[in-house]
């Protein structure tokens, strides 16, 4: 049988800024954007003392400092966050080869080959983490990545949740169908018009109703992942889709040169990374929004892969020429896509 392990470390930007700054614990600390709590940033990560007081990720900065006037806000450290990413992630290396990586903070790791029970493996994870990192993490081992991911955010913070199958009617269909990996806000505004508020009754449903209402795939899925079914693989390696590149002005712009630059310092930024990573793409997206949300892409697509910062550059300007800036700008994007390995054909 599968034991699929999912660790998600424990409010992590706010726990690495509390490990360098120890005078933060114990305080609400929200990070985000450039730590400026008047800008229009968002919440990328808040301790569990913010949380109490309803902050979360994504939300507006300015609606985080409405909610908890005392809280510490700081900017996104992004390096040293990635610093802390490598090290539980090598600990993780050491226990199996079969390591998905799914974000800067969480990843999956199989177990299935191992002879050692899994709780005694996630224990000792647990250690070296904290002892090489001085940070906690939550874990979920299930027979499945469904089921370890529900696991991993049952018992928050520094938890240990195993899940089988058996589990499925008494521990997860109480649970709110929100809880379910893939509900986003509109499904679940969706489930509710239908009078569905749990895992347990979105399981009740026929898969003729779920489909119906939500199409064959995502029907499908529904209808599986409410009974705790997932096969899906562990994934060790991926080829990325596309690398962006996007900025939210401080106050909306109409100044041409502003944003000519932005959209030329975004491009290098691209062109970087892409380099970086050994790739060459060959569809450019320029995005632009307004003031007013109104937002427009607009793409267009090479004869060749490229990876040349000039190329690229007057291609994004020519996609500008396509958007009509008749209103101020309040964010920009570029975005390459169709990717392929240097060297490849």
């Amino acid at each position: 049988m599968k034991r699929i392990l999912h660790l998600d470390m424990d409010a992590f930007f706010a726990a690495v800024e509390e490990r360098r700054k120890p005078e933060l614990r114990g305080k609400p600390v929200v990070i985000g954007g450039g730590g400026d709590p008047s800008s229009r940033g968002v919440v990328s990560t808040a301790s569990y003392e913010a949380r109490k007081y309803g902050i979360h990720s994504a939300m507006p900065l300015r609606t985080a400092l409405r909610l908890c006037p005392q809280a510490i806000f700081l900017p996104v450290d992004y390096d040293e966050y990635v610093r802390y990413s490598a090290l539980f992630k090598a600990v993780l290396r050491r226990f199996s080869p079969a390591m998905e990586d799914v974000g800067i903070d969480e990843a999956y790791l199989d177990l299935s080959e191992s002879e050692r029970k899994a709780e005694e493996i996630a224990r000792e994870i647990k250690k070296k983490i904290l002892d090489e990192t001085g940070l906690t993490c939550s874990i979920g081992i299930a027979p499945n990545k469904l089921l370890a991911k529900i696991g991993s955010d049952m018992q928050k913070p520094d938890g240990l949740t195993i899940l089988v199958e058996e589990d499925v009617p008494a521990r997860i269909w109480p649970m709110a169908a929100r809880k379910l990996l893939g509900v986003g806000p509109k499904t679940e505004a969706h489930l509710k018009e239908m009078g569905i508020d749990t895992i347990g009754q979105l399981a009740a449903l026929p898969l003729e109703r779920l489909t119906g209402e939500f199409g064959l795939s995502y029907g499908r899925y529904l209808y599986d992942a409410s009974r705790g079914i997932d096969d899906s693989p562990i994934v060790t390696h991926w080829e990325p889709r596309s690398m962006s590149r996007e900025t939210t002005f401080e106050t909306d712009v109409s100044n041409w040169q502003v944003i000519a630059k932005t959209m030329a310092e975004l491009t290098k930024d691209v062109v970087k990374s892409m380099r970086e990573d050994g790739y060459r793409g060959r569809t450019v997206t320029l995005k632009i929004r307004f003031s007013d949300f109104e937002t427009h892409t607009r793409s267009i697509s090479l004869k060749e892969p490229v990876d040349s910062e000039e190329t690229i550059r007057r291609t994004v300007f020519e996609c500008l020429k396509k958007v009509e800036l008749k209103k101020r700008v309040r964010l920009i994007g570029v975005r390459m896509s169709n990717l392929e390995k240097t060297g490849v054909r």
